[in-house]
């Protein structure tokens, strides 16, 4: 669905995204990681027509970002870190006027528009003013908008940031919905989050991409695989006699004990899986193995183990154009709804 092949991008003499790569299948729920100014934000962009590259190519379902960006523009949904919301507007209005920007035929809007506030639950927030929606619920709206025209690529920036717990659950669910019809790309500095919605992962470092895999497989591939932890049914002495006569243990160190289960710690001189062999060594033995596993990282300390912090796209941005700083005016008002009038739900047929 999206192909991106040896995108470059320049600011001034900063190069953010040096060579990138990258390729997304149809029906993935594929999570972006990368530290703050390794290049994300600024594929994302790219990806979506938002800036152009400094060289390189990116199609969207076949269409060339450069060459036909109309047609490759209407094949993604996207919903940035903080979506452009126009706050003294209500729900139903606002998504009006974003299917009119889209080019969404007049006869088709109503149902799209229909169609985009039940998949996102906020049918019954039609009539309200956006200001007085919590945060939750913008995002929800931010949302609703992507999925006008039904797009078959969503790409999602930061959707859960700032939102509370309940929230959170919320739109996770709402996101593996909605990859049930899309291809979704999701942005995210909560790696726990990406773990539990994703199913392949992509990590950016220093503008190239460092790896990508499916969390369980990064997880194997870069953990130290000869560190071994058992959990087995017998004396210090009786373990201490079986792993002494094996030639691919180097060293080994005994943890808690609870009752008659101890806890043994291996160092193995191979990368080759032996967790079967000691398995059936120990039953050979009359020693129950109760558990046995190799060492395995975390997605948090996979990532932090492949990425380190240059210069970032900010920082660049500050060299390139001699400001002191970059400045940020996305900011503005979060108030929570605190009302209880009752809205009427979206008619199909006002217009």
């Amino acid at each position: 669905m999206i192909l991106v092949e040896d995108l470059v991008k320049n600011y001034g003499n900063f190069e953010a995204v040096k060579g990138l790569s990258l390729h997304v299948e149809k029906g993935q729920i594929v999570g972006l990681l990368g530290p703050n100014g390794a290049g994300k934000s600024t594929t994302m962009n790219i990806i979506t027509g938002y800036i152009s590259a400094t060289s390189g190519s990116v199609k969207v379902a076949g269409y060339d970002i450069m060459e036909e960006p109309m047609e490759a523009k209407k094949q993604i949904g996207y919903l940035p870190e903080i979506p452009p919301l126009y706050m003294d507007m209500t729900v139903l209005s606002y998504l009006k006027f974003v299917a009119e920007l889209k080019g969404i035929d007049k006869k088709d809007r109503p149902s799209e528009i229909k169609k985009a506030m039940k998949a996102t639950k906020i049918t019954d927030r039609a009539q309200r003013i956006i200001s007085k929606l919590s945060k939750g619920y913008k995002q929800r709206v931010g949302l609703a908008a992507a999925l006008l025209g039904n797009p078959p690529i969503l790409i999602l920036d930061e959707p859960t940031v700032g939102l509370d717990p309940n929230q959170v659950v919320e739109i996770r669910e709402l996101i593996r919905s909605l990859a049930k019809e899309h291809t979704v790309i999701l942005s995210s500095h909560i790696l726990s989050e990406v773990s539990e919605v994703c199913d392949h992962i992509i990590i950016i470092n220093n503008g190239v991409v460092v790896a990508e895999d499916t969390p369980e497989n990064l997880s194997k591939k870069y953990s130290n695989q000869s560190h071994v932890s058992m959990e087995v049914k017998g004396s210090k002495e009786a373990v201490s006699q079986v792993l002494d006569n094996l030639d691919y243990i180097d060293g080994y160190s005994f943890g808690q004990e609870n009752g008659e289960v101890l806890e043994v710690n291996l160092l193995l001189n191979t990368d080759e899986d032996k967790n079967d062999a000691l398995f059936y060594l120990f039953a050979e033995k009359k020693m129950p193995v109760h558990k046995i596993s190799r060492e395995s990282l975390t997605l948090e300390e996979v990532f932090l183990k492949l990425t380190e912090q240059e210069d970032t796209e900010d920082e660049a941005l500050v060299k390139a154009s001699g400001e002191d700083s970059v400045k940020d005016d996305s900011e503005f008002s979060d108030d929570e709804y605190d009302g209880d009038d009752e809205y009427d739900e979206y008619d199909e047929e006002e217009e």
